[in-house]
């Protein structure tokens, strides 16, 4: 099976209007800054995104959000986008705010191939509204399905022709557990090498879960938020 593509746009061919698109990432690290680019240049609309956040007004999601081709938003946090925020208030967009393990876990469920879990997270909140609540041991649980996804867009530092991938550090984060959830999953990396020349025991995301790649460009690698400390006043 040939895996390897050479665009973005090639990549995203049968994403079309209605699809429900994972996407890795956490804030605005580890994002699949091609793809997201060649989703806004396609123009797909209704698309439900499942992200652990919306992004950033002009950057990652938000820019999708921006030109209104999101129906409903899956997130665990969406807190530094404006735009998400009023189109919230304004009743334009679908929210389901979930608690971050559990987006994590219904990933993770959907990979394994489990219809579904049992969580004690949002028990007794608005989170458990409408869900089958069941008792182990004393204990309330819900219950939670596996996510069903169309496609899963991830992002890795260092990728194979065969699709096995590695990530660098925190921005390993959403993207291994998404990767294997896709019914088609999508991997754009910074660097891509021929089959066999990446250590079979520093692999991350196993080749069998990815079916298509590419090497991705231009990536900005934004930072969400700056803090840094102020400069102590030289010593006389």
């Amino acid at each position: 099976m040939n895996k390897l593509v050479h665009t973005a746009e090639e990549a995203l061919k049968d994403i079309i209007d209605g699809s429900v698109v994972m996407l890795g990432g956490f804030g605005l690290c580890g994002i699949p800054e091609n793809c997201i680019a060649a989703l806004v240049k396609k123009g797909v609309t209704g698309l439900t995104c499942i992200s652990n956040n919306a992004g950033v007004d002009d950057f990652g999601i938000g820019l999708l959000l921006k030109r209104k081709q999101v129906k409903k938003m899956i997130a665990s946090y969406v807190g530094e986008n404006a735009e998400f925020e009023r189109q919230l208030l304004s009743g334009e967009l679908e929210v389901e705010l979930i608690p971050q393990g559990t987006l994590a876990t219904r990933c993770m469920a959907a990979g394994y191939g489990m219809p579904a879990i049992f969580t004690p997270a949002g028990v007794g909140t608005e989170v458990a509204e409408g869900k089958e609540v069941r008792n182990f041991k004393g204990k309330d649980y819900l219950l939670e399905y596996a996510f069903d996804a169309d496609f899963a867009i991830v992002k890795a530092w260092k990728g194979d022709t065969q699709g096995n991938l590695i990530y660098k550090e925190t921005a390993r984060n959403f993207n291994p557990m998404m990767a294997m959830a896709g019914k088609i999953t999508i991997a754009e990396v910074e660097e891509l090498v021929p089959a066999g020349e990446l250590d079979p025991n520093n692999i991350h995301t196993p080749g069998i879960y990815v079916h298509r790649i590419f090497q991705g460009a231009g990536y900005e690698k934004r930072i969400e938020q700056r803090t840094v400390r102020k400069r102590k006043a030289a010593q006389e």
